[in-house]
């Protein structure tokens, strides 16, 4: 729709109506056609309706077994899902001690940096693809910034069924994630633990004892979503 169309349709004025969609364009939520100067739905605006769709329904089917990881990991959890090459945290459970904790809810991770992003970019290799296009950024002397070594990792990550961050996003903290899928065998989000390296690894390698717990919990929120058992 062009700008005339629009501001007649919501009775702004005309100068209204173009500042809004200037603002919204920059923010990727509305694309103008160069050619045609008409405005349509944005590619951002679209990864967000789907991640807050899927968003609501995986804290729903995910409340249960999520504070139940929390639990027996000790660890705090979340869950996330893919926003524009990033990790969006729908879902947190507190580490369950009296430390002082803030929610995390709506955060956004970085995909290549974070176990939840790399099991996320593991099962979309065009999310993997633009995430290489944008330039992997490093946090640490530990995160991944090579294409190729991403690829390996995702690799990996596909063959095992589990992620794990090795102080990767954050020095001293780890993390480990798995899938969670839909009815159509889809990877709609993942979910995961995070804790001080010290707790997480043993001699800077991965615990499978927390792993497993980790893939136990998201098998159990893929069954409610009503995928099949495997």
């Amino acid at each position: 729709m062009g700008v005339v169309e629009i501001a007649g349709e919501l009775d702004l004025a005309k100068a209204t109506a173009h500042g809004i969609l200037r603002t919204l364009a920059q923010v990727g939520f509305v694309e103008q056609d160069p050619e045609s100067s008409k405005y349509q739905l944005g590619a951002a605006l679209l990864h967000i309706g789907s991640s807050y769709l899927d968003g609501n329904e995986l804290r729903t089917r995910a409340l249960n077994w999520s504070d139940s990881l929390a639990s027996r990991t000790n660890e705090s959890v979340r869950i996330g899902t893919l926003h524009d090459g990033q990790v969006l945290v729908v879902h947190h459970v507190f580490r369950p001690d009296d430390t002082r904790q803030v929610l995390e809810v709506g955060a956004l991770l970085p995909a290549h940096a974070s176990a939840l992003g790399k099991m996320l970019l593991a099962h979309h290799s065009y999310a993997a693809a633009e995430c290489v296009k944008a330039g992997l950024a490093r946090y640490t002397p530990a995160t991944i910034v090579d294409a190729g070594e991403l690829h390996r990792e995702l690799g990996a990550v596909r063959e095992r069924g589990w992620a794990v961050e090795l102080e990767e996003l954050v020095a001293d903290e780890a993390a480990y994630a798995a899938p969670i899928k839909d009815r159509r065998g889809e990877t709609v989000g993942a979910i995961g633990i995070r804790g001080p390296a010290e707790r997480l690894c043993v001699k800077g390698k991965a615990r499978s004892d927390l792993a497993a717990s980790v893939r136990e919990a998201a098998r159990s929120i893929s069954r409610e979503l009503g995928a099949t058992p495997g």
